[in-house]
C-alpha cells in the first residue's frame, strides 16, 4: 500500500523504506512510551509486526505505528504510533492510524492499545477506556 497524503505527505506499508534509525531516535529517545529502548530491540518488535506503516514527508520518515497480531487472544495491539511535533496539528496522526487500523490488512479486528495522550485522536477510531484492563509491567 501507498496512499499519497496533501502538501507531500505519504503513508506506505514497504518495510524496505522504513528509516529504522529515525524511528529509533523517536521511540527510544524522545517517546514517554519507551525512553532508553535499544535500536536492537526496536527493530525486533518491528521485524515481530504484523503490520507496519511510514509516514514520510519526501523521503523523510515523520511518523510511524505498528500492529501486533495477537491473533491466539482474538485482538490486535496498536504500538508506537508518532508524528514528530513539527508535523503536527495537520491531520496526519489520524491518517496514520485509519490507515493502519481501518485500511490495513488486520481491519474488522478488535484493537487495544496504550496511551497517556492522544485520547481525542483514538476516539475518532473507536478506541475507549475498558475498565477491564490490567498491566503488569
Amino acid at each position: 500500500m501507498k496512499r499519497t497524503l496533501e502538501n507531500g505527505y505519504e503513508l506506505d506499508d514497504d518495510r524496505a523504506r522504513l528509516d529504522r534509525a529515525a524511528i529509533h531516535a523517536y521511540i527510544g529517545g524522545v517517546s514517554y512510551w519507551a525512553q532508553g529502548r535499544t535500536r536492537r530491540r526496536q527493530d525486533e518488535l518491528i521485524d515481530a509486526s504484523a503490520h507496519v506503516v511510514g509516514l514520510y514527508e519526501g523521503a523523510e520518515q515523520v511518523g510511524f505505528a505498528r500492529a501486533v497480531d495477537c491473533d491466539a487472544a482474538g485482538f490486535v495491539y496498536l504500538a508506537d504510533v508518532y508524528v514528530l511535533d513539527e508535523h503536527r496539528g495537520r491531520g496526519l496522526g489520524i491518517e496514520l492510524v485509519r490507515e493502519i487500523v481501518e485500511n490495513g490488512p488486520l481491519a474488522g479486528r478488535t484493537w487495544v492499545l496504550h496511551t497517556r495522550d492522544a485520547h481525542s485522536l483514538y476516539e475518532k477510531f473507536g478506541f475507549a477506556p475498558h475498565p477491564r484492563l490490567m498491566q503488569r509491567g
